[in-house]
């Protein structure tokens, strides 16, 4: 194990450790896929307590977690209860006539420019000419003050009410014949690549199934499952519309846009 991931479990560690002792909520930075799958494959005797993972909202890629103290574990309490310390910003244009068409990567650097670490701030989701971020507590007000361009464009940031803020991706419908229902062979079909080429992203620690790291081309995925690729995307598996004479599977992905 890398030495960075050795420091990631211990700190996740101390964390539950912390809200079992005193009896409180804590809360990690906000932790990507890999992260995410190193929590959720923990062993359960090394953690004290229960936690719940949330970005802000469905289908979040990055998101924070919360360990709960045994006060808290069954008390059905909803996210927003739990009080994950971060706040939903949105950057809009100042004036939209002079707007460009900007990317997820050109809002990601303005932000990093401004010092701020990768680790404070959760998914950037872009939604026609106007973005939506999510951000630690303790710099919503300094990146609100701080952001004023984001490349050539003049941009003005206000807070959103995270308890109403819904968010639908949108996605393409992908239909087409697999011999398979094999993590590999729905890959093939999502990104429209070869299964040879694709089996490399799995070796490389690239693929997730539902958040968890996927280490085998074999692995049956199940209908509703979600896989994220890293630097390519996420898709969700929606199940078989039926099977041809020579019995390949004709199946239905969603794949997010």
């Amino acid at each position: 194990m890398l030495k960075d991931e050795q420091l990631l479990e211990k700190r996740l560690i101390e964390l539950s450790k912390t809200a079992y002792h005193r009896d409180i909520i804590t809360y990690s930075d906000f932790l990507n896929l890999n992260e995410l799958n190193i929590l959720h494959s923990l062993p359960k005797d090394k953690l004290y307590t229960s936690y719940v993972t949330f970005g802000g909202y469905d289908l979040a890629e990055r998101q924070m977690a919360a360990f709960l103290p045994d006060a808290l574990s069954f008390s059905g309490m909803d996210m927003e209860g739990l009080g994950f310390p971060f706040s939903a910003v949105s950057i809009v244009p100042l004036h939209e006539k002079y707007s460009q068409a900007l990317t997820h990567r050109d809002y990601l650097g303005a932000i990093l420019n401004l010092g701020i670490e990768r680790s404070k701030s959760g998914d950037i989701l872009i939604e026609g000419n106007k973005a939506v971020l999510f951000i630690h507590n303790g710099l919503s007000d300094f990146l609100q003050e701080e952001l004023t361009r984001v490349k050539h464009t003049s941009v003005k940031l206000c807070k959103v009410n995270l308890s109403d803020y819904q968010y639908s991706p949108r996605f393409e419908e992908v239909k087409g014949t697999v011999a398979s229902v094999r993590l590999d062979s729905l890959l093939s079909l999502a990104f429209s690549s070869s299964r040879t080429k694709l089996g490399g992203l799995i070796e490389g620690a690239k693929v997730f199934v539902n958040g968890r790291l996927m280490t085998t081309n074999s692995y049956q995925v199940k209908e509703e499952d979600i896989i994220s690729v890293r630097g390519m995307g996420k898709f969700k598996y929606k199940g078989i519309l039926s099977r041809t004479k020579k019995n390949r599977i004709f199946v239905i992905i969603h794949k997010y846009i």
